[in-house]
């Protein structure tokens, strides 16, 4: 089996413990807000707002906060 196949495998075996979806969840969840302070921090710091990174990266400001990191 490819390196990629084992850890499918053993993905789906973590996920199918129980409580792992809800862990998972939560996980994600403080990740997101993790990255949404860091976004909002990187814009204060640089002196713009959430709007005008946006609008350079040719999103939204919601857009911004919400999409995922291009390695997820």
């Amino acid at each position: 089996m490819s390196e990629q196949g084992d850890w499918r495998e053993l993905r789906d075996r973590r996920m199918a413990e129980p409580g792992a979806a809800e862990a998972y969840e939560a996980t994600r969840l403080a990740y997101e807000r993790g990255r949404t302070a860091r976004v909002t921090r990187l814009a204060r710091d640089l002196g713009r707002t959430m709007r005008a990174m946006g609008e350079e990266g040719g999103t939204s400001r919601c857009t911004a906060r919400r999409e995922p990191p291009p390695d997820a």
